[in-house]
């Protein structure tokens, strides 16, 4: 992704505040154009009040959103008339919006539900309603298209196909921000990923910044011994301990050989020595695992006065 691709969504210290809860804590980012987005974090974190934000469906209390125009979203869900069908939907959507019918055949053969647009609503699956939601969202072609949990709810095979639809939209050209809690399908399909816990923002970067690059894992006896060569090798802060005795050199894999001779010259010997790839799950419960706001901290208050959303 081209760091110097034009910015199509950002948010400056977005914070909002309901009573004496921080929904949404003085969030910074920035989306550029053509990527996969993602937007991670548990149930609750303070996604779908932030994206509500930035299309300008809640009032912020304090800090600022901006999005290209236009942009399409599916926030929680696609509502629709369930005794009409999902053409006759799209197409009531589309007139008050200024479309004509071929733009909603387009939209309709984008999310590959043509063959079963004349069915009604209520009969289709869950994630056939998704993409009809997905094709609502694309009416008039937008240059952003912000999903919110698009694949909550749907069986793997649902699941699947929401996700290939995101990437041949971002093939397409257009720009997704996608939120989701899910680590294995942000770390599958997203360029670059923002965490959110707590309502606030804990890192933002691509996939592989996040995850750290790939380390070392060695088995050795004895391990004071070991342990002894690993940090001379790494630095003291380079290794650590895992829960089955093994040690974790943040090394690259190209430094094993160095490795292996010379724990073997200090007389140590050697069972294994792996290359190890952190998954963004890893990093995930890292962070959110030693997130703790101090209640000592001063930036952690804010004025609670009640702004009409």
């Amino acid at each position: 992704m081209d760091d110097m691709a034009p910015t199509v969504a950002s948010t400056d210290n977005l914070t909002r505040v309901y009573g004496d809860r921080v929904a949404v804590d003085r969030v910074t980012m920035t989306v550029r154009r053509g990527e996969v987005y993602g937007f991670l974090g548990p149930n609750g974190a303070g996604k779908t009040t932030t994206l509500r934000m930035l299309l300008g469906l809640v009032r912020p209390t304090s800090g600022s959103a901006y999005a290209t125009s236009p942009v399409g979203a599916l926030i929680e869900g696609p509502g629709f008339f369930p005794y009409l069908s999902g053409r006759a939907n799209l197409r009531t959507l589309a007139r008050h919006r200024g479309f004509d019918d071929a733009e909603v055949e387009r939209v309709l053969e984008r999310v590959d539900l043509a063959s079963r647009a004349d069915d009604r609503f209520k009969g289709y699956s869950l994630g056939m309603k998704q993409r009809l939601g997905v094709a609502a969202a694309l009416l008039g072609d937008p240059e952003l298209v912000v999903l919110d949990e698009p694949t909550n709810g749907l069986d793997p095979a649902g699941m699947a196909d929401m996700r290939a639809l995101v990437v041949d939209l971002a093939r397409g050209g257009q720009t997704v921000l996608l939120s989701s809690h899910l680590l294995a399908e942000v770390q599958e399909i997203c360029d670059r990923v923002a965490i959110i816990h707590e309502g606030r923002l804990l890192h933002e970067g691509s996939v592989a910044e996040l995850r750290g690059g790939v380390s070392l894992r060695v088995r050795a006896a004895p391990e004071d011994e070991a342990l002894a060569v690993a940090m001379r090798l790494a630095g003291d802060d380079g290794v650590a301990r895992t829960p089955d005795g093994a040690l974790q050199l943040a090394l690259r894999p190209e430094r094993a050989p160095r490795v292996v001779r010379d724990l073997v010259a200090a007389g140590v010997d050697v069972h294994e020595v792996t290359a190890v790839e952190r998954s963004l799950e890893d990093v995930f419960f890292e962070m959110t695992t030693h997130h703790v706001t101090s209640p000592t901290d001063p930036s952690s208050h804010h004025t609670t006065e009640e702004v009409p959303a």
